[in-house]
């Protein structure tokens, strides 16, 4: 996982990287994997639950990889949200 890099800036994390990159990757195999191990379980197949155990597992190490770079950009955008709104309060008071 130190190859996964965790600390991103939000101007860092709107890039594309590898990060991205294994993400893209993986996400079809996820929803394949539990597609498949969801029915086969249903059906009480052992595979089935081997595949969506699978299917999990890589979910949640796509979550680990591709979180922090999310919470980055989503706190970029935060702090514009915050700088648009003390300027739109500014100026509604210059209007009053």
């Amino acid at each position: 996982m130190r190859q996964i890099r965790t600390d991103w800036t939000p101007a860092e994390a709107d890039e594309w990287t590898k990060e991205d990159t294994i993400t893209v990757i993986i996400s079809p195999l996820i929803y394949v994997l539990i597609l498949i191990g969801g029915a086969l379980s249903a059906l009480l197949i052992p595979e089935g639950f081997v595949a969506l155990s699978a299917g999990i597992a890589l979910m949640v190490l796509m979550i680990k990889i591709i979180n922090p770079k999310l919470s980055a950009i989503s706190r970029g955008y935060e702090e514009k949200q915050k700088h648009y709104l003390e300027e739109l309060e500014k100026k509604m008071k210059w209007e009053d």
